[in-house]
């Protein structure tokens, strides 16, 4: 497809530049003029959008994803219906969850839960409104600079795969990551989503594939045959318990899978608030297959009458593997003779032919005045920069991605589009732990690395003030690279536990306080007469005993004085007559 880079659709979408390509479609940031805002416009590549009945199907599936509204989905805001077929997502400032497995290479399990626990919330909302994904990988994953993920292509890998009528080398990404019911080209239900999930987190965990090959018929015969090394077995560090919901996830039965999304939000939530739990079911019992389980069949992309052959059909009649295999080589060596007879009557000819098709050349590594230098390129490709990027791997001015592919032969557009390395960034973590935990991410945001920062996760914590940080993942003093993840462990302060209130009543104040303070309580004191109760003895109690209450909670004890003393004041009448002045009585 052309690059349409400056091209306004409707009148209303203004396109300004390429921001990735795909097997389906190129995507633009773009301009929304109407509502003054930046969108991402993905428009189906011309050989697709010429099939009439692929378009319709685009713009249903595109409407019905539209009303999904979910914070862990990208959000569509409108499908085209003119003769350009597109559609405007939400522009995400981020990057997929595979690049961001490949700069970090091996995630921590607390990082690999935050973004599985998200994915799953997003694909939940999605399976209630009766749509299934068809191709969760980390390629449709998104992560954005706040730590929260975004689903991509809900519905557009439905049509992909229709696209798809064999497993080219085009369907080798997704393939890794599909359930074996989709591998066997059954029907597929949410169930399937829930499989592929459980591959990405395995990824996460141990940055490995469950299953690798060199086809993609090979690794989908794995998916439906093979029982992959547990992340445990690779890494002894992964939680015992976190190990059984991905493989859960990955059950290769549907029937021992996860029945929904929410059955294994639930389990992941269980894992959270307790790392040490155990769950209710084993490794073992998921991979358990019937004494009698009939050979599993794959059924091949063929005529439809061919696949449905009548049920009284010979077997010798049908096409066993072997055969077809023959069949398939010796059309391979008709091939390689009648190219070898062409070639041996081209070479009579004296004049050389004109070459129509170009080999493009592997240009990563290398700056674009280095790639244009080069023979394979000078002459015949040319070379446009459409953006760039930090990268750990290739300094500053080297191509680090490139499009067409490198191997790809092409006829008549001769342009390569690259994106350049703008060199690495690292940064030292600083200690944050006891900072106020958004004056903590202040300061990680000042060492201008597009870190995405989560500080969702709280502990109960004895030494720490509630809100500050406690603890930190990468710790002080390591690496940081350019979008990591950091997490800050936040303090929820002292943890307050249940005290059950004891009877305070008749004893002594000073073992009243002695037996409040060791339950927790602040006793607050009162007095009061009493004709039953000693003095310095409680009377009574503000909290009734037996009740439960929080530790520091205030419980109000009223202490006796005594009885009450009476004081009898004189009559008026027996009064003593005031003693008589002194100078009178000199006088007389």
């Amino acid at each position: 497809m052309d690059n349409l880079t400056g091209r306004m659709l409707d009148n209303r979408y203004e396109l300004q530049e390429v921001i990735g390509t795909g097997g389906m479609a190129m995507v633009y940031k773009a301009q929304d003029h109407r509502l003054n805002r930046s969108v991402a416009v993905k428009i189906l590549k011309s050989d697709l959008a010429e099939d009439e009945e692929f378009r319709r199907r685009f713009r249903d599936e595109s409407q019905a994803v539209a009303m999904l509204s979910h914070p862990n989905i990208v959000s569509v805001y409108d499908v085209s219906r003119g003769e350009t077929e597109y559609i405007v997502m939400e522009l995400i400032d981020g990057i997929t969850l595979k690049q961001y497995m490949e700069r970090r290479g091996k995630l921590n399990w607390r990082e690999a839960l935050h973004f599985i626990t998200q994915i799953m919330r997003g694909l939940s909302h999605a399976h209630s409104r009766g749509i299934v994904h068809r191709d969760i990988k980390p390629q449709n994953v998104m992560i954005l600079r706040d730590g929260s993920i975004k689903i991509a292509d809900f519905g557009i890998a439905r049509l992909e795969s229709a696209a798809q009528q064999t497993m080219t080398q085009h369907a080798l990404g997704s393939v890794h990551y599909i359930s074996p019911e989709q591998a066997k080209g059954d029907r597929t239900d949410p169930r399937s989503d829930i499989y592929s999930a459980g591959v990405v987190l395995y990824e996460m965990l141990t940055s490995r594939l469950p299953f690798e090959g060199d086809s993609a018929v090979s690794i989908a015969i794995q998916h439906l045959s093979s029982v992959p090394l547990s992340p445990c077995e690779i890494d002894p560090t992964v939680p015992k318990a976190l190990e059984k919901i991905c493989m859960k996830a990955m059950a290769s039965d549907i029937e021992k899978r996860y029945p929904s999304a929410d059955a294994m939000i639930a389990d992941l939530e269980e894992f959270r608030k307790n790392p040490d739990t155990t769950l209710d079911f084993t490794i073992e019992e998921l991979h358990e297959k019937p004494a009698d389980e009939p050979t599993m069949h794959i059924p091949s992309v063929r005529n439809a009458k061919i696949a449905h052959q009548e049920e009284d059909e010979e077997p010798e009649t049908r096409q066993t593997l072997p055969k077809a295999l023959l069949i398939t080589a010796t059309i391979a060596v008709c091939v390689v003779a009648l190219f070898g007879l062409w070639h041996l009557i081209w070479g009579s000819f004296d004049t050389e032919p004109v070459k129509t098709e170009f080999e493009v050349p592997s240009l990563v590594g290398k700056t674009i005045a280095e790639a244009e230098a080069s023979e394979e390129v000078a002459d015949i490709f040319t070379i446009t920069q459409i953006g760039q990027r930090s990268s750990s791997e290739y300094a500053a001015g080297q191509i680090i991605e490139q499009s067409p592919a490198a191997g790809k032969v092409v006829r008549d557009n001769r342009e390569i589009t690259v994106f350049v390395s703008t060199g690495v960034k690292s940064a030292v973590m600083p200690n944050v732990i006891n900072q106020e935990h958004r004056a903590a991410s202040i300061q990680l945001r000042q060492l201008d690395l597009n870190l995405v920062i989560d500080d969702t996760v709280e502990e109960y914590s004895d030494s720490v003030s509630a809100g500050y940080v406690i603890r930190t993942s990468p710790a002080a003093g390591e690496t940081l690279r350019d979008g990591d993840v950091v997490m800050l462990i936040i303090s929820r302060g002292r943890e307050v536990l249940p005290a059950t209130v004891t009877s305070l009543t008749d004893i002594p104040l000073t073992q009243a306080q002695e037996i409040a303070g060791q339950l927790g309580l602040v006793v607050a004191v009162d007095y009061a007469n009493s004709d039953t109760v000693p003095v310095d003895y409680v009377i009574s109690q503000s909290i009734a005993a037996r009740t439960q209450v929080a530790q520091g909670s205030t419980i109000k004890l009223t202490v006796s004085l005594g009885p009450e003393v009476t004081v009898t004041e004189p009559d008026a009448a027996e009064e003593p007559a005031e003693p008589a002045d002194a100078e009178t009585e000199a006088g007389e």
